[in-house]
């Protein structure tokens, strides 16, 4: 049987003639950071300090004896294994060249066996390599000033509008021997499929190879699966074996079923030898997109096991710009956080990586669906060598690699690329020039349906379909709404209704706690010269003072209110997008906000920042995903009641309309008995006497059905009449916890926007629920963890609302 030898310690980085101890996986920055050699790039200005890490050539060491490698009667070859090589690379050993790489995406294998000494990877600069690749294939032009259209890397390590410029090198992913005999899997793609009599299938393509000893010797292969076992012989390098499942249980998207997963194996033989084994978990489950023309365009809907779904998505990026720190538990935390915020689809951008398989393991396990980018982002990309073959390459192994993933429904070929090229003066630049075009047309599509037929293929996001409509047109395919954030107000996603919203997104600053730790010793402002270099986006800061103070008076001087406003209208500005495009499914088909996390401390679209706190939007992400949603929509003749119902059963309740006066008194309530059918949107238009007055800035209407509750403001909140907010609170213990108490809040005015920030009792704190509207009269409770021994005074400190202009 194989045997596999870990090559996890024993590495040295060198630094100028001095062995330092390194970690693999790791990277050069994690390496020199652990020996105090660099300052850490997420505090402060640091990342300017250590820009010269990526610009400067970098080799690891070990030595590999003789015994590690030598062929012996069980071990006929030796195979050195590099799962993910970051980037242009040289391998040798004893002196021999073993080969050279300039793929991040790619493993890399190699045959060892006999040889032995000092095992060297020489790294060179990233940005030398994609210098060097320019100059042979002619410039191109690119979103950012940084080369990563020319190397096989990830995207943002170059820096992008919420990420630092951090370029890595070393072997971010495992290392090992393999020693086999005869023959080994080379590669094994399960296609699984559901029948119509509710049989599964599952057909093993099987791709062997072979020493010299074992080239004519007759193999076989036994797999098995729920019981059922199939055995078949290799005839030359590959064989198939289909094994039929009766009556297996579907795998869902969370929210509408479970998500059953089966163990397959396979055992490679040679006579009653095993020689080599392979395992996975798989889903039954069918998935199509439904992107038919129709009377509002060119649909876009997701279909799985035959039930069309309503997207409810976050954009992903790296959770870490070092990857190689993201532990298979963080990304568990991170992905149970996105369950949590009712989230069902995650889209893996392409500006960053494919994911460790424990991303993809806890998205099967979470109902999490997985839209898979391609690795191309903002640039326009040459088609010629070394690239081409490489991206061929890289989009092989991995389609391969991720296609055993229930979780996995749709494979994208890149971000943005083809809205560039229409609308970013790419096509007059480029002249005829390669671009990108036959990537994402041709040559990816190709690859999957040869080796996925099972997912369907899309060319980019954003993308109508065809040329034939302008590549970001709301009603055709998939739109990218960035005109919002980037020119007007939020009120402005009301403006129209896109067949599905592939990224949307606002703006706020990290948790205090996160800044304070990023940001030691300094005076926060808005404009401090540390919050400034923690802001990436072009005009971040002027673009989040234009959103608020298009609702609230900027309070000019008082950083803490402007941070705890700045948070509320993000919250706002991506419920306005949800609510809006929910109430009018189906014509559209689903949301992915951008985006759920982030890869260092800085502002950004995130919901949960750097360090890993709740923004006040990720609470309400977790209103506005849930399964019901009552909103109440601005309509041309007065207010519309709506009953977004996702849910697999009818939602019968009765709804409590109110027509409220700022300073707390009813001036009319209405019931109604509703019922919105499961999986339908019910929408009503409020009756005349609970509609405030067009305009008024002393009325709002309120609705409440079943513990939600959504309002209406005719006037914008600088403008309304708010009281002066007067609540009592008080604490309570939890179960004689000392870390867990309930912050008991009573309203005596209209208190809106309620929040509790915890990471201002202790840095670990936190709370259950985010930003909160009492009515005179009501009490909330909000539950308080990690802050032991936080008092009355403590707590009033840290919570905030909204206040009379």
């Amino acid at each position: 049987m194989k045997l596999i030898v870990p090559l996890d310690s024993g590495w040295s980085l060198d630094h100028d003639g001095r062995p330092l101890p390194a970690q693999v996986p790791g990277c050069v920055h994690t390496d020199l950071l652990a020996a105090g050699l660099i300052p850490d790039p997420f505090i402060g200005s640091a990342e300017l300090e250590v820009d010269w890490v990526g610009r400067r050539a970098w080799t690891y060491a070990r030595d590999v004896t003789a015994e590690e490698t030598a062929a012996d009667e069980r071990h006929e070859r030796t195979d050195l294994v590099f799962d993910g090589l970051d980037t242009a690379a040289r391998i040798t050993l004893g002196g021999r060249e073993l080969g050279r790489t300039r793929n991040m995406h790619r493993a890399y294998r190699f045959d060892v066996t006999g040889l032995s000494g000092p095992l060297d990877v020489e790294f060179a600069s990233a940005y030398e390599e994609a210098e060097a690749v320019r100059r042979v294939t002619g410039d191109r032009p690119n979103v950012y000033p940084a080369p990563s259209q020319y190397i096989r890397k990830m995207a943002c390590s170059f820096g992008w509008d919420w990420g630092p410029t951090v370029v890595t090198a070393g072997m971010w992913r495992p290392v090992r021997l393999e020693r086999w005999s005869t023959a080994r899997l080379a590669r094994v793609r399960p296609l699984v499929t559901v029948g119509a009599d509710g049989s599964g299938r599952v057909e093993l393509r099987i791709d062997v190879e072979r020493t010299a000893r074992g080239a004519e010797r007759a193999l076989t292969v036994r797999a098995g699966v729920a019981g059922v076992t199939v055995t078949g012989e290799v005839e030359g390098d590959g064989t198939t074996l289909v094994l039929e499942v009766p009556d297996v249980r579907l795998w869902w998207p969370r929210g509408y079923g479970e998500q059953p997963l089966y163990e397959v194996e396979l055992t490679l033989f040679d006579g009653d030898s095993a020689l080599d084994g392979w395992e996975r978990r798989v889903g039954f489950r069918s998935v199509e997109l439904d992107r038919a023309p129709d009377e509002h365009g060119t649909g876009f809907t997701f279909v799985v096991n035959g039930v069309r779904v309503f997207v409810r998505g976050v954009n992903w990026i790296p959770d870490d710009v070092l990857p190689s720190r993201v532990t298979p538990e963080r990304y568990r935390t991170r992905l149970r956080q996105t369950a949590e915020a009712n989230a069902d689809l995650v889209r893996v951008w392409g500006g960053g990586i494919y994911e460790d398989e424990a991303f993809y393991d806890a998205c099967d396990e979470l109902g999490l669906m997985v839209w898979q980018d391609f690795l191309f982002a903002c640039s326009t990309y040459p088609e010629e060598q070394p690239l081409r073959g490489e991206v061929e390459a890289e989009a092989r192994e991995n389609v391969a690699r991720l296609m055993p993933h229930p979780s996995l429904v749709v494979w994208n070929g890149n971000n943005e690329n083809l809205w560039g090229f229409r609308d970013w003066g790419w096509e007059e630049e480029l002249a005829g020039d390669s671009w990108g075009e036959g990537y994402y047309l041709v040559l990816l599509p190709r690859i999957v349906a040869e080796l996925d037929p099972t997912r369907p293929y899309m060319a980019g996001s954003p993308w109508s379909g065809s040329w034939d409509h302008h590549p970001n047109h709301p009603d055709h395919g998939t739109h990218h709404s960035w005109d919002v954030w980037n020119r007007v107000d939020f009120t402005e996603y009301r403006a129209d209704v896109p067949r599905f919203v592939a990224e949307f997104g606002w703006q706020a600053p990290p948790a205090l706690a996160t800044l304070r730790r990023a940001l030691p010793g300094e005076e926060l402002a808005p404009d401090s010269p540390g919050m400034l270099h923690h802001q990436k986006a072009e005009d971040g800061n002027g673009k989040l003072r234009r959103g608020l103070a298009r609702h609230f008076a900027v309070p000019e001087g008082d950083f803490d209110r402007w941070h705890y406003l700045t948070q509320v209208v993000q919250a706002r500005a991506v419920a306005t997008g949800i609510e809006h495009w929910r109430s009018h499914r189906p014509r559209c088909a689903g949301t992915i906000v951008w985006q759920i996390n982030d890869c260092w401390p800085v502002s950004s679209w995130s919901a949960i920042d750097g360090d890993g706190r709740l923004k006040p939007l990720y609470h309400e992400l977790r209103r506005l995903y849930a399964d019901r949603l009552l909103t109440l929509q601005p309509g041309p003749d007065g207010p519309v009641l709506v009953l977004d119902n996702q849910s697999s059963t009818a939602w019968s309740c009765e709804v409590t309309l109110r027509l409220m006066h700022a300073d707390g008194t009813e001036a009319a309530r209405v019931p109604l008995e509703v019922t919105a059918p499961a999986r339908e949107v019910l929408r009503l238009p409020v009756p005349a006497r609970a509609v405030p007055v067009a305009g008024s800035a002393k009325e709002y209407l309120v609705a409440d059905a079943d513990g939600l509750r959504a309002l209406h403001f005719e006037a914008r909140d600088r403008e309304f009449a708010y009281p002066e907010p007067r609540f009592d609170i008080a604490v309570e213990s939890v179960g004689g916890s000392r870390d867990t108490v309930d912050v008991v809040v009573t309203a005596h005015t209209l208190v809106r926007d309620l929040l509790l920030q915890p990471d201002r009792l202790a840095s670990d704190a936190h709370t259950d629920r985010g930003l909160v509207t009492l009515l005179p009269g009501e009490t909330t409770r909000i539950r308080v963890h990690g802050a032991p021994g936080c008092g009355a005074n403590a707590i009033r400190a840290a919570l905030f609302c909204v206040e009379p202009a």
